[in-house]
């Protein structure tokens, strides 16, 4: 179910007056009912995932808790990464490793290769990438005694499929967000406020400003050779700004859809493209993540507590399987290396230079490496990401036509001052200082721009491939 569609539109406001008129014993019940009719919608059959992921660290966090000797904590450990990781490399992974890595190294025959394709590889489940990772996470927490396991299956379950969050994240932990499901609420308006304000924000910014740059990013990528060196590099910067819009305004949805419930997610961005360095860049985007990857992969490596040698590899690892984590295919894995080996350069040679005269230049370096990064994140191949750099350097041709909206270019620069506006701070907080007729202004302004200028399609959301 789509958070941009007529059904969810019925399904949030009828959970959500359900939630507060049921007694508060009943209302967890009602939110694992409603977690799994969210997602069941899109493919039944995918529960089925969920179910077996619940049931593994559900079993294996009392196996671990219970255990005595530090022997099995980590079988149980193990049997968690095992069961976990592997689902998410069958169903993600298998494809592209028999075509790309084990092909090239075999002796393999393409017959053989489409047969072994047809068989392994499967439709990607909606959310598997962050719904194992939240469930690993709880696992890896309970191992290092840092949460009590949950000893109720189906509250356990909530925890893994709450379904604001389920999809795209953000990815949260079992110590922010499990508590918070069974704390008993009243209703408060407060809640319909915060939560309607984000929501109606992400909307806006996701189909009207993301949903109009899609079609002239996909002409662009899809033209490529035939587009002029202007419109590629426009073709990429307008990328980056609807990855970002499209992610955000997901985020900003999930958030408030939760909040309208009165609980309180993570925040998944903080104005990224105001970043002077790499390392300032991730810790804006994409938050729940990239914490993820530090709390849960870095750290355990060694963190930064190692020699100059062990913390280059160990960051390179995380920038590396974090490209990978978004998808199976060698454009990520350089999308995330480029990342790292930016990363490594700014914190050895670049880092001691703090003047104020050089933030302008650092942050345009900064977003320089990102948008030529985006430009890989968004190539089917490394093949066609080198034409496409290659030709936004010296492309002879004249160029595509392309249709460009005033409408949608102001929606643009409207998302771009705003997310600079609302920098450490959110649309909420701004709008509570504002007088009442300003705030229905605001909101009029979104309802009417979704109403007469979204996107005429709806784009699925970006991440949820991922």
């Amino acid at each position: 179910m789509l958070f941009n569609s007529l059904p969810f539109l019925l399904f949030l406001p009828t959970v959500v007056a359900m939630y507060f008129i049921l007694p508060h014993r009943w209302r967890w019940m009602l939110l694992l009912a409603a977690s799994y009719f969210f997602y069941g919608y899109w493919k039944i059959e995918y529960l089925g995932l969920i179910l077996f992921s619940t049931i593994v660290d559900f079993f294996t966090a009392q196996f671990i808790a219970s255990s005595e000797t530090q022997l099995k904590k980590k079988i149980g450990l193990s049997m968690s990464l095992f069961t976990n990781l592997g689902l998410l490399a069958l169903f993600k992974y298998s494809g592209w490793f028999m075509a790309d890595v084990l092909h090239p190294i075999s002796a393999v025959n393409d017959a053989q290769l489409n047969d072994f394709q047809s068989f392994w590889t499967f439709a990607l489940p909606v959310g598997i990438s962050f719904y194992t990772f939240q469930t690993l996470g709880y696992t890896i927490d309970v191992y290092y005694g840092r949460a009590i396991p949950e000893k109720n299956p189906f509250k356990f379950a909530l925890f893994v499929s709450f379904f604001p969050q389920l999809v795209a994240g953000p990815i949260e932990r079992f110590s922010h967000l499990h508590h918070q499901l069974f704390t008993e609420k009243k209703f408060d308006y407060s809640f319909l406020q915060h939560g309607g304000r984000l929501i109606l924000y992400g909307l806006f910014i996701k189909m009207c400003v993301a949903d109009n740059i899609s079609p002239i990013v996909d002409q662009v990528f899809e033209q490529q050779n035939d587009a002029s060196s202007a419109q590629l590099i426009i073709g990429a910067l307008l990328f980056g700004i609807q990855i970002y819009s499209d992610f955000h305004g997901y985020s900003l949805i999930a958030i408030g859809t939760a909040r309208l419930l009165g609980i309180a997610l993570m925040d998944n961005f903080n104005a990224p493209y105001t970043a002077t360095s790499i390392r300032e860049f991730w810790s804006k985007w994409h938050i729940s993540l990239s914490t993820w990857f530090r709390d849960y992969l870095f750290i355990p490596l060694g963190g930064s507590r190692v020699s100059n040698t062990k913390l280059a590899v160990n960051i390179l690892i995380v920038f590396i399987v974090s490209g990978l984590w978004h998808g199976a295919n060698w454009t990520f894995v350089a999308w995330g290396a480029i990342h790292g080996f930016s990363y490594l350069i700014e914190r050895w040679f670049i880092s001691k230079y703090t003047a104020a005269w050089l933030k302008f230049p650092q942050w345009m370096a900064t977003m320089f490496i990102v948008f030529l990064a985006w430009i890989l994140f968004r190539s089917a191949s490394m093949e066609s990401a080198a034409y496409y750099i290659s030709n936004a350097v010296s492309s002879e041709s004249a160029g595509i036509s392309i249709e460009w909206s005033a409408i949608s270019i102001s929606f643009i620069g409207l998302f771009l001052l705003s997310d600079l506006h609302f920098k450490n701070s959110s649309i909420h907080i701004w709008l509570n200082k504002q007088s009442a007729i300003a705030r229905w202004a605001v909101y009029a302004f979104f309802i009417l721009s979704i109403a007469g200028f979204a996107g005429t399609t709806n784009h699925p959301f970006i991440y949820f491939q991922f």
